[in-house]
């Protein structure tokens, strides 16, 4: 038996071993990826075989520098693996600098940090690890889907071994927040996703219905615990997430949402969601609708589902948890 595949569970005075579960965390580390690395990190249950990064909320050198440093912070060696530069077809259009900062931290000022990215490529370390542990993988997209899409392109043969891809992407009840109806990681590169929400790999979306309902605060921020080693960028970077959310509102009253954590902890724990087995396209060509997620609605569709999408979310229980998970005090 591998110990590290297995964790230790709490229910009353009652400690039972189960199985952890095997994560890639595929991401474009801006400060809600930062809080959701920090999440996946302090987990249990999550056993993070590495983090593959992406351009999306800042370039590709930014991100993958990011991440290595929120790594450090959370007192991991978890091996970081540099990813897509660009999306597969269309040219990038410009980072997320007005909500994530030019340095995609929020203008953080951020340590060079001592881990450097693997030499292997993302698609490599992707590739390797979906092979070594079939049929338990789980891959959690908080990017634009470029890397996974790359892969599966690559080696159509894979798709039948992961265990699940949950996105952090798409709405399909609510608008969108980039253009009226197109989530930014959708959005970004529109054919990466429509290639994976085609792949036939089960796929949970966690897209801005349930995404939106889940607030970070100032007061939640004014309660970090200033022992944690990441205190200092967290709360800087953070302070910068609630303004850019926010703008003109005083300190006090802002609140951002904290859409990365929440993939993360469905990907620990799917009760957190309540979903429901829609079929979902993607928009490619719109001229007002490229990006968008396509939900078809209707009660006598012939469409097959491909995608369970988040449609409730239990946000007393998941922002407790997330509180607890990051040391943020609480109060009662």
């Amino acid at each position: 038996m591998n110990p590290e595949a297995y964790c230790y569970e709490l229910q009353g005075s009652e400690a039972f071993v189960v199985e952890s579960i095997p994560v890639i965390l595929d991401m474009d580390t801006g400060i809600d990826d930062a809080l959701a690395i920090l999440y996946a990190l302090s987990s249990k249950k999550l056993r993070a075989l590495g983090i593959t990064t992406c351009f999306g909320n800042g370039d590709i050198e930014n991100t993958t520098r990011n991440t290595l440093a929120i790594v450090e912070l959370g007192l991991s060696s978890v091996p970081v693996y540099q990813g897509a530069s660009h999306p597969l077809v269309s040219p990038w259009e410009s980072t997320a600098e007005a909500f994530h900062g030019p340095n995609g931290l929020g203008g953080t000022r951020i340590f060079h940090p001592t881990q450097k990215a693997e030499p292997l490529s993302a698609l490599d370390f992707l590739r390797k690890s979906i092979e070594d542990h079939a049929h338990d993988i789980v891959l959690v997209a908080t990017a634009r889907l470029t890397n996974i899409a790359s892969l599966l392109l690559a080696h159509t043969e894979l798709t039948s071994l992961i265990k699940r891809i949950v996105v952090m992407g798409g709405a399909a009840f609510v608008p969108g927040n980039v253009t009226p109806v197109a989530e930014a990681n959708i959005w970004g590169d529109p054919e990466a996703a429509w290639v994976v929400f085609h792949s036939g790999v089960p796929i949970t979306m966690v897209g801005l219905d349930v995404t939106m309902q889940v607030p970070i605060s100032d007061g939640m921020l004014s309660s970090l615990v200033p022992q944690v080693p990441y205190f200092d960028v967290i709360r800087e970077a953070v302070d910068f997430y609630l303004s850019a959310y926010n703008p003109g509102e005083p300190r006090g009253n802002r609140t951002a949402p904290l859409h990365d954590p929440l993939a993360v902890a469905v990907a620990e724990d799917d009760s957190l969601c309540k979903t429901q087995a829609l079929p979902v396209d993607i928009e490619l060509s719109g001229r007002f609708t490229r990006g968008m997620t396509v939900v078809d609605r209707r009660e006598r569709t012939t469409a097959a589902p491909n995608v369970d999408v988040a449609v409730t979310v239990d946000r007393e229980r998941f922002l407790k948890q997330f509180a607890q998970r990051l040391q943020f005090q609480q109060s009662g």
